[in-house]
């Protein structure tokens, strides 16, 4: 069975779900994302400005859910867990689109916005990247 590393941590402001905005840009703030030593190299060409994707795990959601009401809002109706932005899921794999707002040193960039809660772990960092532009 393949494994999962985590490559780091967010430190934010946010220290519960509950006081975290559904999505960044629905008012999150800025954070912290605080890679291990070892993944340092990874980043080396990670500026300010850069568009990336973070993609966390969700640790404190509730993996046996498969349907859910989006956004708590019952007049939607009930709809499959894959067809949502719900946190709790079977693999809580969390995707953030952040801008590198400070680099602060090798391992450690400030990023923004993110609703991501302080302490949630990292598993990857990826560019955003153009999609109308031939690859």
């Amino acid at each position: 069975m393949p494994s999962l590393h985590l490559i780091g941590y967010i430190r934010s402001s946010l220290f519960n779900r509950a006081d975290a905005p559904m999505q960044g840009h629905e008012g999150a703030p800025a954070a912290w994302l605080e890679l291990e030593p070892q993944f340092a190299a990874g980043a080396r060409s990670v500026r300010v400005g850069d568009e990336i994707l973070l993609l966390t795990w969700l640790h404190e959601s509730d993996r046996d859910v498969l349907e859910v009401y989006p956004r708590d809002d019952r007049r939607q109706g009930l709809r499959g867990v894959f067809s949502t932005r719900s946190p709790d899921r079977p693999n809580p794999i969390g995707l953030h689109p952040v801008t590198v707002v400070e680099v602060a040193s090798a391992t450690r960039f400030r990023v923004e916005p993110l609703e991501a809660i302080d302490g949630t772990p990292v598993v990857d960092i990826k560019p955003v990247l153009d999609c109308s532009r031939e690859r």
